[in-house]
């Protein structure tokens, strides 16, 4: 697969899976205190383990719910401030409305 296949829509099973998974309390704790071991079991494509790693909200938001990302997020310990800062960030540019006169 290549980095331009995750530029579309198409939700990502894996991903998924895992956000799914971490809403279990002890799997999210299990998570949080060795997030690699925990990574390697699920077969996630190289582009899609790092935007993981890098917390690349804008990346994620393309692959999986809503829902289960906003969760991810505060399961990993985010607050939402900071979860809403990046994911107002995701969505394509709105124009100015100085700019419509």
């Amino acid at each position: 697969m290549t980095e331009t296949d995750y530029d579309c829509t198409m939700r990502d099973y894996w991903l998924s899976k895992l956000f799914f998974d971490l809403q279990a309390p002890a799997a999210a704790e299990e998570y949080r205190a060795g997030r690699d071991m925990v990574l390697d079991r699920y077969p996630l494509e190289p582009e899609v383990r790092l935007a993981v790693v890098e917390e690349d909200v804008a990346a994620l938001a393309r692959l999986v719910n809503p829902y289960l990302l906003r969760f991810y997020f505060f399961a990993i310990g985010k607050s939402e401030a900071w979860f809403l800062e990046r994911i107002r960030n995701t969505g394509p540019a709105r124009p100015n409305k100085a700019a419509r006169g």
